[in-house]
């Protein structure tokens, strides 16, 4: 197979930022007031600014900040900053120029002065650059992502039984090719897929600390590098391209482009085996074991029921004449994109000349049939994905420090680990307390808190109606909690379309209520809404 070039234009998250001040609050556009202020301390929506770069030279480049409501940063001629429209061609336009020790400042192009914060407002005032007026960028992309190094054409790839990072992997299909990447006090952790952390001795340890706390240079466009703070950097060494700090890299070898991680799938047809790319562009229901060539890219967006799917070889799916479908087609041509339905777990897919892909007797995928068969159903699972991290529009799900307590709008996200079910199904593992209509959180401290998901008698759930959920039950055990005997449940959250579920109370030791008279709690079926996973419902969030 010929080498690959999977390098793509930036999408539009991978140029956001947000803007951390001297004080550690971030540049923030006030929509009420048309106004811009720093008082903000997480990284949110208003808080998010696309750099958009007109010129770039060396250590600075000329750009507007963008907020996502399509409005920019505007200085004014006497100082003060707005959220507005450009009235003029310089209007809106700063230099941006790029530190050794990764701040940035934001010098007015008409006035000449520079963006500063005293912790609250924000104004161009000062000609003398000072300290005020330095500004800590942050990647605004999901936390979930990969790193690519232009120098080597390679993808960085966690090897957990050496305990390494290797820049070696020309295509970024693998779980072990996905990183978590954590901010905190300024600083950034490298996780691997298995929970282990990049240390400044080039081995993966267990436990996140000052070892593993790396400084970032961030350039327009997704460029990062990723230093010690002491000088070294962090870049490919060796003939095995082992990631580690040194002080001499070449060619620009530190600087890799971060991206978020790709989705990889498989899909299996109803003999059991998996399509596979075989002489180098044909797709055939060959193998009964799944390589590389067996995996695929889901691509699809939130405006459209299509998908694209791109194979190993850099090229995606595509119908063809006699209706064959072969993997030799490129990112915008119309025939390869497909039109996705779910069907309980598995997919179907409709090429663009109407009819549904499916498997015939050589084994080939065609686009053959005009009515869907089992023929034309394919499982899908997850390839890279031993767990998830979920964002939604108000932050990530995650738990606080100070409580137990699910929330979606944290600014460092919980993986929440998969388990895969029957086909399509997945389940969301944790510990879950079913008390009085209320779902609770089991911390493994034994502290028991409501959680923010929950559904009260006639009430809609709290994350508005949607997918319901069923709960496994296993190994139910009593614990004394706050002096009350509870039945706490090791639990599984698993999704089944949009399907009710009931859930019976186990019973526990309590108070005799009206619905039960043996002393317990009380116990009647309800209808439960959690968060949880079904490939169908949740296709668009995760790929």
């Amino acid at each position: 197979m010929e080498e690959v070039e999977w390098t793509r234009r930036p999408k539009p998250e991978e140029l956001r930022v947000g803007l951390i001040s001297w004080a550690g609050s971030y540049l923030t556009f006030e929509a009420y007031k048309n106004t811009v202020t720093a008082t903000a301390k997480g990284l949110g929506r208003r808080q998010t600014w696309e750099i958009l770069v007109s010129n770039e030279h060396d250590a600075q480049a000329v750009v507007r900040l963008r907020g996502l409501q399509g409005l920019y940063l505007l200085c004014e001629a006497d100082g003060s900053l707005c959220y507005g429209r450009p009235r003029t061609s310089h209007h809106g336009c700063f230099l941006l120029r790029f530190h050794r020790n990764g701040k940035w400042t934001l010098q007015c192009i008409i006035s000449g002065r520079y963006l500063e914060s005293d912790g609250e407002d924000v104004f161009c005032n000062s000609r003398v650059l000072s300290a005020y007026h330095m500004w800590t960028p942050r990647p605004a992309l999901h936390v979930h992502v990969i790193l690519y190094s232009p120098v080597n054409h390679c993808y960085a790839r966690a090897d957990p039984t050496m305990g390494r990072v290797w820049v070696d992997a020309p295509v970024p299909c693998l779980e072990e090719c996905g990183f978590l990447l954590h901010f905190q006090d300024g600083c950034y952790h490298l996780e691997t897929s298995t929970h282990f952390f990049l240390s400044h001795v080039d081995r993966l340890v267990p436990q996140p600390s000052a070892q593993t706390a790396f400084h970032m240079q961030v350039r327009p466009g997704g460029l990062v590098a990723l230093s010690d703070g002491e000088g070294g950097m962090l870049y490919p060494q060796g003939t095995r391209l082992l990631l580690g700090l040194g002080s001499n890299p070449h060619r620009g070898e530190e600087w890799f482009v971060l991206q978020r991680c790709p989705t990889w799938v498989s899909l299996r047809s109803k003999t059991r085996k998996f399509l596979s790319i075989i002489y180098d562009v044909e797709v055939c229901a060959a193998s009964e074991h799944i390589t590389p060539m067996s995996l695929f890219q889901f691509e699809c967006d939130d405006e459209s029921p299509s998908l694209q799917l791109r194979a190993a070889n850099g090229c995606y799916l595509a119908q063809r004449r006699h209706r064959t479908v072969v993997a030799n087609g490129h990112p915008m041509e119309p025939d390869t994109f497909f039109r996705v339905h779910w069907n309980c777990g598995k997919i179907i897919l409709q090429s663009p000349n109407g009819r549904f892909l499916g498997i015939i007797d050589n084994g080939l995928l065609m686009a053959n049939a005009t009515i869907p068969g089992p023929n034309e159903e394919f499982g899908i699972r997850l390839a890279n994905r031993p767990f998830l991290v979920l964002r939604g529009r108000y932050g990530y799900v995650g738990t606080s420090s100070e409580h137990d307590l699910m929330k979606c709008n944290m600014d460092q996200p919980d993986c929440i680990h998969l388990l895969p079910c029957r086909q399509g199904i997945y389940h969301f593992q944790g510990w879950i307390l079913l008390v009085n209509n209320i779902l609770r959180h089991l911390s493994s401290l034994g502290e028991v808190c409501s959680q923010l998901l929950y559904r009260a008698s006639r009430e809609q759930p709290a994350h508005g109606a949607g997918t319901q959920w069923l709960l496994y039950a296993i190994r139910p055990k009593r614990h004394p909690v706050g002096g009350q005997r509870r039945d706490y449940q090791r639990v599984y959250l698993g999704v089944l379309g949009q399907w009710d579920a009931t859930y019976g109370n186990p019973n526990p030791p309590g108070e005799t209520t009206a619905l039960n008279t043996t002393g317990t709690p009380e116990s009647r079926s309800m209808r439960i809404s959690v968060t949880q996973l079904s490939l169908p419902s949740l296709a668009k969030h995760l790929f």
